[in-house]
């Protein structure tokens, strides 16, 4: 599973000229699932960036998280975070899980989210997004869950 995780001032995801999600100060996740990945990944990879301390504190240091801020979560999937561009132009996506099961993993990141009181705001899995945001910082994460995890 792989997280690409943006500090915003702000955020939004639009569906056919709707907006859907929007969040104020917080997180946009962007959200791959690849073929091996199951609920122990989505346990890991939500507490991990629950946790994670990266919103400055009065000294201007990254010493503050998520809960310290009150600050929301937007969480967007993303197939095309497994993309592949090694060889040729067009890139291959054959690592990226397939939809039933992505989508399944998706909602359960999601609900691993919302059962940490964090206010969770999403996209549409499937559709043709457009995502629109304020990178804070700017700061942005690319986690990767572990391999072995326990």
């Amino acid at each position: 599973m792989r997280g690409v995780v943006q500090r915003v001032t702000k955020a939004s995801v639009t569906v056919d000229g709707k907006i859907i999600g929007k969040i104020e100060k917080g997180l946009l996740v962007l959200l791959g699932v690849t073929h091996n990945d199951s609920e122990k990944e989505v346990k890991w990879l939500s507490k991990k960036i629950k946790d994670l301390r990266i919103f400055e504190d009065e000294d201007g240091k990254m010493n503050l998280g998520l809960e310290d801020i009150k600050g929301d979560i937007l969480v967007v999937s993303q197939f095309t975070l497994y993309g592949d561009c090694i060889k040729g132009r067009r890139p291959s996506f054959i690592e990226a899980a397939k939809p039933g099961m992505a989508n399944k993993l998706y909602e359960k990141f999601i609900e691993e989210l919302k059962n940490y009181n964090i206010k969770v705001e999403t996209g549409e899995f499937g559709a043709d997004m457009k995502v629109e945001l304020l990178n804070d910082g700017p700061v942005t994460l690319v986690i990767d869950t572990p391999e072995n995890i326990k």
